[in-house]
């Protein structure tokens, strides 16, 4: 089976108006840029988008909300980007704020077939409206569903034509599990090798979940929030 795609555009050529995304990073740690922009060009929309946050006005996911194409949102933080805000508060997107451990289990859930889990997060605000309660040794716990995606779509720092996947620190804390969560996972590595290259004791996630990969290009790698310590 040949995984390898030439580039963004070719990897994402079928996903389509209406379709379930999962993309990978944390904060804009490790975001998948090449395929965001590819998504941009390629004018889908109706997306329901899962990712840890929805990037910033002009990078990220915020390139995606800047030209309206995506419907629902599904995070776990979206402080800093501005249309964000304005669009949920005109009542133009649709947003699931979920707590941060429960989307990330949420997706691992997916990758491991398991269809629901309990937790404790939540219960007794507005999180827990609609959802099943349950008391275990005294403490009440929502039940929590799996989160499935028509496309995963993550970026990692080196990957081989096989699929499998080496991330770099931070990069790893959502690509990981959404890219075993998608029906379609799509990947854009940094470093693009042969089988053999890769340490076994190494990758991250192997290359069976993995069904387009491409090596990506330019890459700006943007800090969400600069500080300095004077």
């Amino acid at each position: 089976m040949n995984k390898v795609f030439a580039n963004a555009d070719e990897a994402i050529r079928d996903i389509g108006d209406g379709a379930v995304l999962m993309l990978g990073g944390f904060g804009l740690c490790g975001i998948p840029e090449n395929s965001i922009a590819a998504l941009v060009r390629k004018g889908i929309k109706d997306l329901t988008c899962i990712s840890n946050n929805a990037g910033v006005d002009d990078f990220g996911l915020g390139l995606l909300l800047k030209t309206r194409q995506i419907r629902k949102m599904m995070s776990s933080y979206v402080g800093e980007n501005a249309e964000f805000e304005r669009q949920l508060l005109a009542g133009e997107l649709e947003v699931d704020l979920i707590p941060q451990g429960t989307l990330a289990t949420r997706i691992q859930m997916a990758g491991m077939g398991i269809p629901a889990f309990f937790t404790p997060a939540g219960y007794g605000t507005e999180i827990a409206e609609g959802k099943e309660v349950r008391v275990f040794d005294g403490k009440h716990y929502l039940m929590e569903m799996a989160l499935h995606a028509d496309f995963s779509i993550v970026k990692a720092w080196k990957g081989d034509t096989m699929g499998n996947l080496v991330f770099r620190k931070t990069t790893r804390n959502y690509s990981v599990p959404m890219a075993k969560a998608g029906n379609v996972t799509i990947v854009e590595v940094e470093h693009l090798v042969q089988p053999g290259e890769l340490d076994p004791d190494q990758i991250h996630v192997p290359g069976i979940y993995v069904h387009r990969i491409f090596q990506g290009s330019n890459y700006e790698k943007r800090i969400e929030r600069k500080t300095v310590k004077i």
